[in-house]
């Protein structure tokens, strides 16, 4: 391979790149070019130098015959990747010098590049933090998931209503992907299974698909920190066999003719189609199979291609899955190693489980994941197979202990006989793994306790913990670049390749000049979300108000019911008791709800509704603000978490894996209230529990509640807030000519409050009043922000990556 040339790094250099790019890959001029025009030849002139290092990363790792990790996610919130890939290769100081001289604005250019939608929240942001620190790390590895032509959705809000749109994030194209027409696969699905010959390795059989397609890769490269290392995204898209049968189109059949393209084109349409219907779950299903088949003979290709030897796979190969979606990796790898390679049943297990780790992310029942056994069968029947041999050895395996059960075998078992019959793609990804780990010390010590209790004390040993983290380079330096430089300013040395070095600016926490220049970006960084909510929503902020912010995934465990109930508390005690000296504060909510999840779309309904009384109500004079942001994505996030005072981190005790926006919104300087769930319990070691305001129900308090029979009417008639909240809500307040319309909510927490809202109300509340009060008090805030701060380098993903990298992936790490 010739090598080519070192590009200049000098903007005098990069200036006539992009003129070139502009002239011979665009084919326009630059007193006709528009923005978008200019934001296609920058990226362009910064993909060549990507694709140098890209190439060279490559090169070395066949060279070492290195050890990969393949990392197996059904998301990827990779957000816009020209600011990461500037920063990281430490040329945006170039790029930005050398567009001002072409007279053109690199901020306005940069905001044209579309979000990538590959993801919808806290899994697939996890994801991207992952690829770049194993590239950062210089870790060869891949990423596999799905291309979605429209992701999850666009939200868009009507009349205080979610309404789902198709997110047209490829209309004009992506100039960051590769395709790779080597890099093609068939896939099977429904069908039979035939007996081949017996062999020594034992009765062959061989699966005969009804139906094929085509999955096909696309190549998008992941910069690493200082460009030591660029590494690959591969994503799939489907395609038919014959994209259309021409006898059909020609009698005027013109349905029939595209019905197996639009067939198979459908699996990479969306992100999540709704599973409630039957037509849905199998979509879900094949979407499932189809990235992880594709994935895997992608896996032994590659291994093949270079070691010639399958049996030596897992010696080059660590196989993680991310959560539960890519389960079936267990039954597939097992079909190519004993089907397509002939392998015995036990030499191909022990291979299975040696290459492939678990990441568990839920204890929810319904984001484990389970499929009716009749769906499964016919969809993918030689896996039922496979799934069942699985389940004989493994209830051999339990039956073998002396205080074996029929609940414990019931509990183990890969199928459950108590729901009509159902796969537990968490139990199959558990069975068929070397490694099960949770992503924060309690999710772990849960996971030990209820949903695999038993399968740990069958197979004990294989859960550990791995708490998740961030990238600073994406979330600091990125995000927040003026505290970022504050912050190597002080230390006096850079943190990007370590921000475990945060720490030693902890001696500036009550610095006055250093207090000033750090409240000083965060005002600055409350302007311009400011400014963005006035231009989308058309509502003035005060940025010297408290921005309490809530952005994420909207579900009832999450909690932002509780947080919206609680902010109609505070505006009725504002309206009833005017002289009191509040606290300006705005309340601030983000978040996509599943497209049949009814009540958390209610929530976002309530949100808009109580904004639109609050916002309106002079007698309060602006103390009290509420806005929805529409269409939360990175970039959003990159906006709202550096302004956020505080975050709002709220979920039911025992119900939130990890959380990575509260590591996001503390490293960026906002005092976290939150529940002791997630790896709140961590952030809260490692800032002081002084720094961090804590409320309500333990994760083992909640459990007991619930066994002992919680009673929410207890609870509403003890807490006269609240009880004044419900009835403001059930006499339509909020609802003028529609009283109903938050029924589902009352009755919610009226009748069984699951998610233990009513139980936490009183708690919340007395919370946020001490918030209020340390408020008042500026340079105390500004202390325990800053310590919230500095205290955050631990909670890198470069840590969590090494703890992976040597603990589950047996790979060496810089």
């Amino acid at each position: 391979m010739i090598k080519p040339a070192p590009r200049g790094t000098d903007a005098e250099t990069i200036r006539a790149e992009i003129l070139e790019k502009l002239a011979y890959s665009i084919g326009k001029d630059p007193a006709v070019a528009k923005r978008h025009d200019w934001l296609n030849a920058t990226i362009l002139a910064l993909r060549d130098r990507v694709i140098d290092r890209w190439m060279e990363s490559t090169k070395r790792a066949y060279q070492a015959k290195a050890k990969r990790v393949y990392y197996l996610s059904l998301e990827f919130l990779i957000g816009r990747l020209l600011r990461d890939a500037m920063n990281n290769l430490e040329l945006t100081g170039a790029f930005t010098e050398a567009l001002q001289a072409l007279n053109v604005d690199i901020d306005l250019v940069a905001a044209l590049e579309p979000d990538a939608a590959l993801g919808n929240g806290g899994l697939g942001r996890l994801a991207a933090c992952f690829m770049e620190s194993m590239a950062s790390l210089d870790i060869p590895a891949y990423g596999y998931g799905i291309r979605y032509d429209h992701g999850l959705f666009r939200q868009k809000i009507s009349d205080g209503w979610q309404v789902e749109l198709p997110e047209n994030w490829l209309e004009n194209g992506n100039p960051w992907e590769f395709g790779r027409r080597e890099a093609a696969y068939e896939i099977g699905f429904g069908g039979h299974v035939v007996l081949g010959p017996e062999t020594p390795q034992g009765q062959q059989r061989r699966w005969k698909p009804a139906e094929k397609l085509v999955a096909s890769a696309l190549d998008t490269p992941i910069v690493g920190w200082r460009g030591k290392r660029v590494n690959t995204l591969r994503l799939w898209t489907a395609r038919a066999m014959d994209p259309i049968r021409l006898e059909a189109f020609n009698s005027g059949d013109y349905a029939a003719a595209l019905a197996e393209s639009n067939k198979a084109e459908i699996i990479t349409r969306v992100l999540y189609p709704a599973d409630s219907t039957p037509a849905g779950q199998e979509l879900r299903l094949r979407q499932e199979y189809f990235f992880t088949s594709a994935s895997l003979q992608d896996i032994i290709r590659r291994h093949m291609q270079h070691y010639d030897d399958v049996r030596s796979l897992a010696d080059k190969a660590a196989i993680q899955l991310n959560d539960t979606h890519p389960a079936v990796a267990v039954a597939e790898l097992m079909r190519l190693l004993t089907d397509n390679h002939a392998l015995a049943w036990e030499e191909a297990w022990e291979i299975t489980r040696a290459a492939i780790g678990y990441t568990n992310h839920t204890l929810l029942p319904e984001a484990l994941e389970s499929w009716p056994v009749h769906l499964f069968e016919h969809v993918l029947p030689r896996h039922m197979q496979i799934v069942y041999q699985i389940n004989a050895r493994l209830i051999a395996d339990a039956q073998r202990r002396q205080d074996c059960t029929p609940d414990f075998l019931a509990s183990v078992s890969l199928i459950d006989e108590h729901n009509g019959r159902r796969v537990r793609m968490g139990q199959l990804a558990y069975a068929g793994s070397h490694s099960v780990n949770g992503v924060s010390a309690l999710h772990t010590s849960l996971m030990k306790k209820s949903v695999f209790r038993d399968l740990n004390a069958l197979y004990p040993g294989r859960i550990n913990n791995k708490t998740n983290g961030i990238t600073p380079r994406r979330w600091l330096l990125g995000a927040n670049p003026k505290l970022a430089a504050l912050l190597e300013e002080s230390i006096g040395h850079p943190v990007m390749d370590d921000a475990e070095r945060l720490v030693e600016a902890r001696r500036f926490a009550a610095d006055p000049a250093f207090q000033q220049r750090f409240a000083a970006i965060k005002r600055h960084n409350k302007e311009e979300l400011a400014n963005l909510v006035a231009a989308r929503l058309g509502v003035s902020l005060d940025p010297a108000a408290l921005f309490d912010v809530q952005v994420k995934r909207i579900h009832e465990y999450k909690r932002q019911l509780l947080n919206i109930l609680e902010t109609i508390a505070l505006y009725n005690s504002m309206r009833a008791h005017p002289d009191r000296p509040w606290v300006p504060r705005v309340k601030i909510f983000a978040g996509k709800a599943a497209a049949s999840y009814a009540q958390a779309k209610l929530i976002i309904k309530l949100i808009n509704d109580v904004a639109q009384v609050v916002n309106n109500d002079a007698d309060i004079r602006g103390l009290l603000k509420v806005v929805f942001i529409p269409n939360y994505n990175v970039s959003l996030a990159e906006v709202i978490v550096p302004a956020a005072d505080l975050s709002e981190q709220i979920s039911t005790a025992g119900m939130e894996a990890s959380g990575t926006g509260n590591m996001k919104f503390a490293l960026n300087g906002a005092l976290t209230i939150g529940t002791l769930d997630g790896a709140n319990v961590e952030i809260m070691e490692h800032v002081g529990r002084e720094n961090i305001v804590i409320f309500g129900l333990t994760a083992e308090e909640v459990e007991a509640k619930r066994r002992d029979g919680y009673d929410p009417g207890h609870a509403i008639a003890a807490s006269p807030d609240l009880e004044g909240v419900l009835d403001a809500l059930a006499s339509g307040v909020f609802s003028p000519g529609d009283a109903d319309r938050y029924r589902p909510l009352i009755d919610s927490l009226r009748h069984g409050d699951w998610f233990m809202v009513a139980a936490d109300f009183d708690a919340y509340a007395a919370a946020q009043r001490e918030v209020a009060s340390l408020w008042r008090r500026g340079q105390d805030w500004t202390e325990k922000t800053i310590l919230n701060t500095v205290n955050m380098g631990w909670f890198s993903s470069d840590r969590t990556i090494r703890d992976y990298a040597r603990e589950i992936w047996n790979v060496p790490v810089a």
